[in-house]
């Protein structure tokens, strides 16, 4: 397998291009649209006329929860619990329903002060909830509290908002609600797709008026995508493991549009697994679970089309209205897309596995686009502009 340089893709990115802070209005950011190899710009609230008649509009309906929280030793030393995955209850909604207790696959920050077994108090209070060390090596704490409230009530009143660590700032109460999509709806990440932050009601709205139809998907989006490359060889990179739910109605809109967008580069990752998973039960697996170079090491030997019809039947055949899946697929320049005609995201960091997954859409043309982003004041990452980016064909 060819290997992926990660210098290859370093670009000077300098802490005042980097957006704080959303704007007032979301549609109001700027739109970079590439399209034939052109360059043109615009404003987010021409996406409307920009995306063709009858496509297909994918986007992500993941919730951030406010997954950060604090608790304190009896030696005062602070620790930090970052909540990444429900280990028992074993499905999101299930944990999330629990009362009096939960356990999470967690980050952990001052690990090495807190010993497996032992029970912390909230940082700020104490007898609301507590948390157990149970498993130091795998990161799995326990979370216990004595009301009859749901977990999704406690951590509401308890957690912080885990805003990325770029913005470089504390989270602010106006967060809450500007840093989830406004068809947010699944809670379980603990970051935002934030490609569909520059979406209004109203410009969905106008979407659907035109033609345009929009299915969700939802794929729970986890700290793994803030963790920066190490290796220079981007193949030994670590991708986490990443869970994701899609209904049968977009399923089926996928078989029947030829033309299909994805809003964020987390749609776009369940799209391309969709593809695997199909080529996956052709073959009599139902692992549905996509590793991280299965995709290169595996005949591309249905259509997109194909592959997931296989699912559909396989839907079909179990009486299934949803699949839950989990991926680590790493998407590299070299990639071959299957899914989509185009896709709208934002601009993200220098070196990281979403800015080699642009190159898998738009080639080498990327380091153009990113030099005339920046000449051109746009924001970036995560409160920053948007861009819409045609498939090279």
């Amino acid at each position: 397998m060819s290997s992926v340089i990660k210098s290859d893709f370093f670009f000077e990115l300098s802490e005042d291009q980097i957006a704080k802070y959303p704007l007032e209005k979301r549609d109001q950011s700027k739109l970079l649209r590439f399209k034939d190899g052109q360059i043109t710009h615009h404003q987010f609230t021409d996406i409307s006329s920009i995306i063709p008649k009858d496509s297909l509009l994918v986007m992500n309906n993941a919730k951030v929860i406010p997954a950060r929280l604090y608790f304190r030793r009896k030696t005062g030393a602070l620790i930090e619990v970052l909540l990444l995955e429900p280990f028992l209850p074993s499905s999101y909604e299930k944990s999330f329903a629990s009362n009096q207790s939960c356990q999470w696959k967690c980050m952990i920050g001052n690990s090495k002060k807190w010993k497996e077994g032992e029970y912390l108090d909230l940082s700020n209070q104490s007898g609301l909830i507590q948390a157990r060390l149970i498993n130091k090596s795998d990161r799995i704490v326990e979370l216990t509290w004595t009301s009859e409230q749901s977990f999704t009530d406690i951590i509401q009143k308890i957690g912080e908002l885990p805003l990325p660590p770029y913005l470089n700032r504390k989270t602010e109460d106006s967060d809450r609600s500007s840093y989830q999509t406004v068809f947010a709806k699944n809670e379980g990440s603990v970051a935002a797709p934030t490609a569909g932050l520059h979406f209004t009601e109203s410009i969905l709205n106008d979407l659907e008026n035109r033609g345009v139809k929009i299915n969700e998907v939802t794929l729970h989006v986890g700290a793994g995508t803030f963790l920066p490359i190490k290796e220079e060889d981007v193949i030994n990179h670590e991708m986490h493991r990443e869970h994701f739910e899609v209904n049968l109605d977009t399923i089926n809109s996928l078989i029947n549009h030829e033309k299909r967008f994805a809003v964020g580069t987390t749609s776009l990752r369940v799209l391309e697994s969709l593809y695997w998973i199909g080529i996956q039960l052709k073959q009599g697996n139902e692992s549905f679970f996509v590793s991280k170079l299965e995709p290169y090491e595996k005949r591309q030997e249905l259509s997109y089309k194909d592959s997931l019809l296989a699912i559909q039947s396989y839907m079909h055949s179990h009486k299934k209205k949803n699949i839950r899946a989990a991926t680590e697929i790493l998407i590299l320049p070299h990639y071959s897309l299957k899914s989509i005609n185009g896709l709208i995201t934002n601009f993200h960091l220098p070196e990281s596995t979403l800015l080699m997954l642009i190159a898998s859409v738009v080639g080498q043309k990327w380091k153009e686009i990113y030099e005339i982003a920046k000449s051109k004041k746009y924001r970036f990452l995560s409160y920053g502009d948007s861009s819409i980016l045609f498939k090279n064909s």
